[in-house]
């Protein structure tokens, strides 16, 4: 018997996904490409050379320690977007961020001397290239039959191309929030893409692994599709906020679910 699809998704046209956590696992691609990098330093001629406390350091890292770089990488991706303010500060993508975060987090952790300029600046577009959950291309290419299938992340507009052919993710449109000027949870992103999707706020579902995003989607009146994914939801599960979520999110496939796969199945979407 199929599953009856919720009332509230049954008239949307659009589905516009968050990237980074929900459909790309950067944990692991992140920390593994940094791995590679860091033994692709140590064999290099020119590595006995550099100076021995960073060198020291550098080639003691663990698996551990470059986890939580990344992790800190991505931290400082969160408070960047959120600092923002729309006509106030002063544009920079994600890419831009990403470089000058590396450099600040390389001398953090007293290795700052170890890569050239040339050599962070490459290190620093590693999230152009993210392995997408199993589930991420069949689903999203399933749904794509029925609806139009927008990436809608902080991630500028040529990282998600990336990210979209790397993955073999077939979205049907890129839209970054760069496109409006602004970073998400602003509302000036959801409402910009349903704009240039030419469609009301309440035929979109927001589809995202992070409950603070689909707040900010439901505050502009779209709709909301929950995807968990390991270790990327903030809100924990004993707060209100999280609590109150169960109520408002219009479909929830929890982990280990079927995650993109599930969301067609319970939308209706035939394989």
């Amino acid at each position: 018997m199929a599953t009856p699809i919720p009332e509230a998704l049954r008239n949307i046209k659009a589905l516009t996904f968050d990237v980074f956590g929900t459909v790309v696992d950067y944990r692991t691609s992140v920390p593994e490409e940094l791995i590679r990098r860091a033994q692709e330093k140590i064999a290099s001629p020119e590595f006995p050379s550099l100076p021995e406390g960073p060198r020291t350091r550098f080639a003691a890292m663990t698996e551990e320690d470059w986890a939580k770089l990344t992790e800190e990488w991505r931290i400082s991706y969160w408070h960047f977007t959120r600092a923002f303010v729309p006509g106030e500060s002063e544009w920079k993508d994600i890419d831009a961020h990403h470089y000058s975060a590396l450099h600040s987090l390389l001398h953090k952790w007293e290795i700052a001397s170890i890569y050239t300029d040339d050599e962070v600046r490459s290190i620093s577009l590693v999230w152009h290239a993210l392995k997408p959950w199993d589930d991420s291309a069949a689903g999203i290419r399933r749904l794509g039959t029925r609806y139009v299938t927008s990436t809608l992340s902080n991630g500028n507009q040529s990282l998600l191309r990336d990210l979209d052919a790397y993955g073999g993710l077939g979205f049907r449109k890129i839209q970054s929030a760069a496109d409006f000027g602004a970073y998400k949870p602003h509302p000036t992103v959801y409402l910009g893409a349903a704009a240039a999707l030419e469609v009301r706020p309440d035929e979109v579902a927001m589809v995202a692994a992070h409950l603070g995003d689909l707040a900010g989607a439901r505050a502009t009146g779209l709709r909301t599709i929950y995807v968990e994914r390991p270790r990327e939801e903030s809100w924990g599960p004993g707060e209100q906020r999280y609590k109150e979520a169960r109520e408002w999110v219009d479909l929830w496939v929890s982990e280990g679910e079927g995650g993109f796969v599930e969301v067609a199945r319970r939308l209706g979407v035939p394989e």
